[in-house]
C-alpha cells in the first residue's frame, strides 16, 4: 500500500492552542482566525516560536496554506497527465520527496523558503493522491477494491493516531517549542517520511490486465494532453457530478474536524482545567475511529461487495449527524472564535466532547472509504483521471471552508455540514443504486443469452 501517504504527514491537533493577545478576545471572538486545517494548529504554533526566535521570520500558518490549496488544486488537473507519463509508483515517489522536502524546512526556517515548499508540497500532494488512487485501483478488482481501500485508510490515518500521540508527549508543558525541540520532532518526522519512501520504491510495479494492455496497444496511445481531455469529459459526466457533491461534503466535514473542532474544545474553558489537553487528545480519537473504520471496512470488504456500498456511507451520514447535534449541545457558538466562558444548551463534557471525535473519524472512513471503492470500481481504466477530480472537489471545499470558518459560528457551520452532508449522502446512493441496477441487467441479460442456462422449450408435436 501507499506507505509514504500517511508516513510524511505532519500531524494535527498534537499541541495546545496558543492565544495570541493581538488577535484574539477571551470570551469574545472577535476578529480571531482558527486554524482550520490538518496540521496547521501545530504548525501555527511552531512557525510563531520560531518568530519569537528570530523576529526576521514572518511566515504563517495560514498563508502557507493558502498556498498550499491553490496550487494542490490547480495541479489536480495536471496529475492525470504526469501519471500517464511516469506512472503511478513513480508519481507516488515524486509526491513523497516534496512532502520531505517540506518537513525539512522546519529544521532550518526562512519565510521564503516556508512559502516556496508550500508552493512544492501543494503540487507534490496533487500527484501522490492521485497516483496512490490509481495504483491502488489497478491492483484491485471489483470484488476486493472495498477491502483494499478499507486496509489503504486504516493504515493512512495511523498517522493522525500515533503522530499525534508522539507530539503530545514531545510538546508536553511547552508553551514555547524551543529549537531543540523543534529539531527533534522535525527529524523524526522527516525519517518516517523517508523510511516511507524506502518502501514505496520496494512496491511492486502496477498489475496490468494483459488483454486490456493489449488493446491499448493497439489503440492510439493516451499521452498527457489524452489525460487532461478525458478528465475534463469525465467531469461533466452525470456520475461525477452526483458524486461531486458527496466530494464536497468530505472536504467540508475534513476541514471542520481536523482543524475547528479540536481546537473549540480547548476554547471551551467551561468543560475543565484539561481543555488545552483535551486537544491533544481529541486529534487521538479521531485518528482512532479513522483506524478502527478503515480496519472494520477492509474485514468487510467481500460483504460490501455484495450488498452494496450505499448502508456504510448511510450509516456514516448517521453518525456524523449524531456527532453534529451532540457538539451543539455541548459547545457554545462562539467557540471556534477563541477561549470562552459562555455557556453552551448543557454543561460542557470532556467525554461528550471525545466522542464525537471519535464519532468524527469513524464517519469520516465511511465516506471515503466507500468513494475509493466506488472509484475504482465504476471507473478501472479512467481511475487516475477520477481520483484527481476527487481531490480537486475536496480541496476547493476545504478552501471555501478555510475562508469561512474564521468568521463564522459554530452552530452555522454545523448546520452547513448537515445540509452539504444529506445532500452528498443521497447524491452517492443515486449513484450506487443506479450501477447495481446496471450490473443485475446485465446479468439478467448474460442469463437469457446463455443457451446453457436459458428455459427449456416444449418439444414441438410431430404432424403425422
Amino acid at each position: 500500500m501507499m506507505c509514504v501517504v500517511w508516513t510524511s504527514s505532519i500531524p494535527s491537533h498534537s499541541l495546545p492552542s496558543q492565544t495570541d493577545p493581538d488577535t484574539d478576545r477571551a470570551g469574545s471572538g472577535a476578529g480571531s482566525s482558527r486554524p482550520v486545517w490538518n496540521g496547521l494548529v501545530t504548525q501555527q504554533t511552531v512557525l510563531q516560536s520560531i518568530t519569537a526566535d528570530d523576529p526576521s521570520f514572518t511566515g504563517t500558518g495560514y498563508t502557507s496554506l493558502a498556498v498550499i490549496y491553490a496550487v494542490f488544486a490547480v495541479c489536480n488537473w495536471a496529475a492525470p497527465s504526469i501519471i500517464s507519463v511516469i506512472g503511478p509508483r513513480a508519481a507516488i515517489c515524486l509526491g513523497a520527496v516534496t512532502y520531505g522536502f517540506f518537513i525539512s524546512t522546519f529544521l532550518y526556517p526562512a519565510t521564503w523558503l516556508l512559502y516556496v515548499s508550500s508552493a512544492v508540497i501543494g503540487f507534490g500532494a496533487a500527484v501522490i493522491w492521485t497516483g496512490q488512487g490509481n495504483y491502488l485501483t489497478l491492483n484491485s478488482t471489483k470484488e476486493t477494491i472495498s477491502r483494499n481501500s478499507g486496509v489503504f485508510w486504516a493504515m493512512l490515518q495511523c498517522s493522525m493516531f500515533f503522530g499525534n500521540i508522539f507530539v503530545t508527549f514531545a510538546f508536553q508543558g511547552k508553551t514555547h517549542i524551543d529549537e531543540a525541540t523543534r529539531k527533534l520532532v522535525f527529524s523524526v518526522l522527516l525519517g518516517v517520511a523517508a523510511l516511507g519512501l524506502v518502501f514505496v520504491l520496494l512496491l511492486r510495479p502496477a498489475a496490468v490486465d494483459l488483454t486490456a494492455e493489449k488493446e491499448k496497444k493497439n489503440a492510439a496511445p493516451a499521452g498527457p494532453l489524452q489525460a487532461l481531455k478525458r478528465a475534463a469529459e469525465l467531469s461533466l459526466t452525470k456520475e461525477m457530478a452526483l458524486l461531486g457533491a458527496t466530494f464536497f461534503y468530505t472536504g467540508l466535514e475534513l476541514s471542520f474536524f481536523s482543524g475547528v473542532y479540536s481546537p473549540s474544545i480547548g476554547f471551551t474553558t467551561k468543560i475543565g482545567e484539561n481543555a488545552k489537553q483535551l486537544v491533544g487528545l481529541s486529534g487521538i480519537f479521531i485518528g482512532l475511529g479513522e483506524v478502527i473504520g478503515g480496519a472494520l471496512f477492509g474485514l468487510m470488504g467481500r460483504r460490501t461487495t455484495r450488498s452494496g456500498r450505499d448502508p456504510i456511507v448511510i450509516m456514516g451520514f448517521l453518525i456524523h449527524v449524531a456527532s453534529f447535534f451532540l457538539i451543539f449541545l455541548n459547545l457554545p457558538n462562539n467557540a471556534n472564535f477563541g477561549d470562552t466562558t459562555d455557556d453552551a444548551y448543557i454543561d460542557p463534557n470532556q467525554y461528550v466532547a471525545l466522542l464525537c471525535s471519535f464519532l468524527l473519524g469513524f464517519g469520516d472512513s465511511c465516506f471515503n472509504t466507500q468513494i475509493f471503492s466506488i472509484l475504482g470500481g465504476l471507473y478501472p481504466d479512467d481511475s487516475a483521471a477520477v481520483f484527481a477530480l476527487f481531490k480537486f472537489t475536496q480541496s476547493v471545499a476545504a478552501a471555501a471552508s478555510f475562508f469561512y470558518s474564521p468568521s463564522v459560528g459554530l452552530y452555522i457551520q454545523l448546520a452547513i455540514l448537515v445540509v452539504t452532508g444529506t445532500l452528498g449522502t443521497i447524491t452517492f446512493c443515486l449513484v450506487e443504486w443506479a450501477e447495481r441496477h446496471k450490473k443485475t441487467d446485465s446479468e439478467v441479460n448474460s442469463e437469457s443469452s446463455d443457451p446453457d442456462t436459458a428455459s427449456p422449450r416444449t418439444p414441438a408435436l410431430s404432424q403425422d
